[in-house]
């Protein structure tokens, strides 16, 4: 078969298979962020091969792609008066839930025998969670209560905070093993931050002012996704944080654009479509030998970033006075783990490819893990919570 004709017929079916999930998921408890993993997977090269490796050349721009739409739309819950509402929760909650995650990896895998460089590493990875399946578990529920945008608020700074944990852990892990360089994942971190920052800010001012003039009242799917996108390559092209620019870009046109009725609508009209083709993706890469390989590590790994999860969040629920259903399902729904623990492990592995032995196969596999049952756990919560509008 020609090969134009394969990918077109190939996107037709995953289009389609879109509103296949959403019928199937009125229908049971699993969220369609899991079916399409599911789905994935059993076309994919592990499957039925349906999906042949040069499909997964896609990968790596429709993530990028439906990445950067994600962190524009998580931006507008970062409001003056949201943040006035729940930002409290929202700080007391990022914060505990990510030094608790952090902290209760380490010290349980240096009980289980794991070395001090694998063990800190590991723990700064486990900080990481998948703001796109949280964000799409969100809004099939039709969540719009406290805790879902409370939820929402702590996926959109939640990276930020991991990225930071994660170069500290870094630095120290260099630091113990007497490498001279262990100012450079400091120096990074700080970079990635706060180039992102000063990305999202300084597109997001103009964007703000300029964007919904030609059509007024509302930016067009044009201008909107050529702003948006044009923050994304800058992010990549600068080797800054793409997802942290553009929620910065987010936030400050949902706080400066007062002509605008709807400033999001547009990329709101279009991320579905990109969002099949990245979870699809997502799931024909995940690999069932991953969890083959997990041991002793990856178990411990894996019931320790729940314990971490679970306990960090009633911590930051206890200190933030949230109410007593918040504290208890918080941690569950921020379960979902995917690229950003990888894209960690992978920066890890460069610098210190001694410990990438141990290190990537616990979290390839332990994203396997996190990819399927995290959505289902933070769409279970929404529900125990009663946030959704329609169970």
């Amino acid at each position: 078969m020609h090969q134009t004709a394969k990918t077109l017929i190939t996107l037709g079916i995953l289009f389609l298979l879109g509103l296949a999930t959403d019928a199937i998921g009125r229908h049971t408890r699993l969220p369609r962020v899991t079916l399409l993993l599911i789905f994935g997977f059993l076309i994919g090269p592990t499957g039925l091969g349906f999906l042949s490796p040069s499909e997964g050349e896609w990968f790596s721009l429709v993530a990028d792609m439906a990445l950067v739409m994600i962190g524009f739309l998580l931006g507008e819950k970062l409001t003056v008066p949201s943040l006035r509402q729940h930002g409290r929760y929202v700080l007391w909650f990022s914060i505990a839930e990510v030094v608790g995650t952090a902290l209760v990896v380490l010290i349980g895998l240096l009980l289980t025998g794991v070395q001090m460089g694998v063990a800190l590493l590991l723990a700064g990875i486990a900080t990481a969670t998948d703001p796109a399946a949280v964000t799409d578990v969100v809004h099939e529920t039709k969540s719009n209560g406290v805790f879902s945008r409370t939820l929402l608020g702590i996926v959109a700074v939640d990276d930020a905070w991991g990225l930071i944990v994660f170069s500290l852990m870094f630095t120290a892990v260099q630091a113990l093993s007497g490498h001279g360089d262990s100012i450079a994942p400091l120096l990074t971190g700080a970079w990635e931050l706060g180039g992102a920052l000063l990305v999202g800010i300084g597109l997001g001012i103009p964007m703000a002012y300029l964007t919904g003039r030609i059509q007024p009242g509302e930016p067009t799917l044009v201008e909107a996704l050529g702003v948006v996108f044009l923050c994304g390559g800058i992010s990549l092209w600068l080797e800054v944080s793409f997802l942290l620019a553009s929620m910065a870009l987010g936030s400050v046109v949902a706080n400066l654009a007062r002509h605008h009725t709807r400033p999001f609508h547009a990329i709101e009209g279009i991320e579905w479509p990109f969002m099949i083709l990245f979870f699809v993706l997502a799931g024909a890469s995940l690999h069932a030998e991953a969890l083959y390989q997990i041991g002793v590590v990856g178990t411990a790994y894996i019931l320790l970033r729940i314990m971490g999860r679970l306990f960090g969040s009633w911590a930051g629920g206890t200190m933030s006075r949230a109410d007593p259903p918040m504290r208890r399902w918080m941690g569950m729904a921020l379960m979902p783990q995917a690229g950003v623990a990888l894209g960690m492990a992978l920066v890890a592995l460069e610098r210190r490819p001694d410990l990438g032995g141990i290190m990537l196969p616990v979290v390839i596999a332990s994203t396997v893990v996190f990819e399927v049952i995290g959505p289902v756990l933070t769409r279970s919560a929404l529900v125990h919570v009663g946030d959704p509008r329609s169970k």
